[in-house]
């Protein structure tokens, strides 16, 4: 395995996801910067090794059988985050987030400095190349209305995209196609009131506390949004708020029914893929829509 990275064979994914679950991964590297990236996945084409790119694992459902091939975690080793003023605006500033800082940190940076337009941020669990790759999104606004720079990885050459609203859409993006690993991100921000600012921080953080199930293991809003509904909404429509096929521990949230949750992480993939499966069914049988699912699944079957 190339670079100076500490391989780790056999890591329990159920320890890297939010929703607890997943068995072991084959190979599993953590590198420090982009030219290692590419050696990994010049190594794992060598080797015929499927790639899977981790983050902090809140959007991801890992099957119990594990991965048998390479995931590369951008996490620690790639999280610098630095804020600069924008030298042609003096009332705007920039900041440059690598892959694998979180999004709620780069969310209470722009607070703390009085930054405004990245607020939703601040409660998203997700890393910022997962929230670039979905432009990931809250209460009215998403990582398009902030983004302006974008590095990341194709055909094992590093680029950088200077990016518009059309290079996103609802939970998508430019960089979600073609095998492309987003490295970076730069959003520019309008310098405003800091009081007022962390008031509307503190504001959607109690809204998020009150509204969603933020104690039990879950990958978030399991659903896309269908074009005219909310998939809560649905949800709940069809009976099914605080449901549960078994005592397994997968259960749609009583709290949220948009959010299907890993009561005590005792569930295995499949136990909340057969919950996910019965929702889907059930909603088309009573309103005619079909949920897509907003989450990832890595490993085993991934058709949802």
């Amino acid at each position: 395995m190339p670079g100076e990275n500490i391989i780790r064979k056999g890591v329990e994914l159920k320890a890297l996801t939010t929703m607890k679950t997943g068995g072991p991964a084959a190979y599993l590297v953590e590198p420090s910067n982009e030219d290692e990236i590419i050696k990994l996945l010049r190594y794992a084409q060598a080797k015929s090794l499927e790639v899977f790119i981790l983050g902090n694992g809140s959007n991801v459902i890992a099957d119990d059988e594990g991965f048998d091939g390479l995931i590369i975690k951008l996490g620690n080793n790639m999280s610098e985050l630095i804020v600069d003023d924008d030298p042609e605006d003096p009332d705007y500033s920039f900041i440059t987030a690598k892959a694998g800082c979180l999004l709620s940190k780069l969310g209470n940076t722009a607070a703390s400095e009085g930054l405004e337009g990245a607020e939703f941020a601040c409660g998203i669990p997700g890393s910022v190349g997962g929230a670039v790759f979905m432009n990931a999104g809250a209460y009215g606004a998403d990582i398009s209305d902030i983004a302006v720079e974008v590095s990341y990885i194709e055909d094992f050459k590093l680029q950088t995209r200077v990016v518009s609203k059309e290079d996103f859409g609802y939970r998508t993006s430019f960089f979600a196609h073609n095998g492309r690993i987003v490295t970076s991100l730069k959003i520019r921000l309008k310098k405003g009131d800091k009081e007022r600012i962390n008031e509307y921080v503190r504001e959607l953080r109690d809204k998020r506390t009150t509204s969603q199930p933020l104690t039990v293991p879950s990958c978030g809003s399991t659903f896309k949004r269908p074009e005219g509904y909310f998939a809560g909404k649905l949800i709940q429509d069809s009976g099914l708020k605080g449901f549960s096929l078994d005592d397994s521990g997968a259960q749609v949230s009583s709290k949220h029914a948009g959010f299907v949750v890993n009561n005590e992480g005792k569930a295995g993939s499949e136990d909340i893929k057969r919950l996910i499966r019965y929702i889907q069914d059930k909603v088309y049988e009573d309103s005619g829509v079909r949920l897509e699912c907003e989450v990832r699944f890595l490993g085993g079957k991934k058709e949802q």
